[in-house]
């Protein structure tokens, strides 16, 4: 049953998965939403923990916000918000898993609010190895690239079938295909869906990464930090991967063997299995 969560300026939308364990919050990648995580939260829940994901502003039935504003701290208070409202602040065993925009939104909101988390998994985290501030570029590429989306078809099936046989979503798990067609977009009165997150609102998110800051800030953050990438990723490659885990005071690197950027999204069964053998070291 999905749960409400007041931001003050938008209310979010947050799922629970089910099961009794420690805690464990999902956080979605750009374009996407919480319940694209189903395969990998229905496998952690088998194992053990109780488990929870979440739309981002401008994703799934979320809000959107107002006035395009998708500074990714904006994203790192949805974060706060949803642990605080789902009564998750201050348990000690809390574990994150992010993907992409989800990984480094992660960050950002330990270093905001330090201890938030017992640990933190990251899924190629969008991160910029700079040590200058960085200022929004609109002419991102995949800025660019989310303002010319298609983003109205006469059926959920068409949509599948478009989406199917493309790159990278030729390379998804089936299940989370599907979760990510079902739930990401939404009915029209004349009977076609559109995506819930708009264009507009992605090419904005795009547009802010480069000025997120968390690169600059990561020895700050003193919890354990699993990173981990694809081994045919062309997005948070190996080496810059290993260029993050090197600032983090307690991180570490895992190259996950055929994966791409969208890991968790290709093989569920991996990623669950990496995050729960990360749940369970001693550091």
């Amino acid at each position: 049953m999905p749960h409400r969560v007041d931001t003050g300026s938008i209310t979010l939308v947050a799922y629970g998965w089910g099961g009794d364990g420690p805690p464990v919050l999902l956080a979605h990648a750009t374009g996407f939403h919480g319940l694209v995580w189903a395969p990998v939260a229905e496998r952690l829940v088998a194992a053990g923990p109780r488990v929870w994901s979440f739309d981002f502003r401008g994703h799934g039935d979320s809000d959107r916000s107002p006035g395009l504003d998708y500074h990714w701290d904006r994203f790192a208070e949805d974060i706060l918000a949803v642990v605080e409202q789902l009564g998750l602040a201050g348990d000690p065993r809390l574990l994150a898993a992010g993907h992409s925009k989800g990984a480094a939104a992660l960050l950002r909101a330990e270093q905001e609010r330090p201890g938030t988390f017992a640990r933190l998994w990251c899924y190629e985290p969008v991160l910029f190895a700079s040590d200058e501030r960085l200022e929004p570029d609109d002419d991102d590429p995949m800025a660019e690239g989310a303002r010319r989306r298609r983003a109205v078809w006469p059926s959920r099936a068409a949509a599948h079938e478009s989406y199917a046989p493309r790159a990278p979503f030729d390379a998804l798990d089936a299940d989370a295909l599907r979760a990510y067609i079902d739930h990401g977009l939404r009915d029209r009165d004349d009977g076609s869906v559109e995506l819930k997150c708009a264009p507009e609102d992605e090419a904005a998110v795009y547009a802010m990464g480069v000025a997120n800051g968390v690169y600059q800030r990561l020895r700050e953050i003193g919890r354990p930090v699993l990173v981990a990438c694809g081994e045919h990723t062309d997005a948070i490659v190996p080496k810059l991967a290993a260029m993050i885990v090197e600032r983090l005071p307690r991180g570490r690197l895992e190259v996950m063997p055929g994966l791409g950027h969208f890991g968790p999204l290709q093989d569920p069964a991996a990623v669950a299995a990496s995050i729960l053998g990360f749940a369970g070291v001693d550091d």
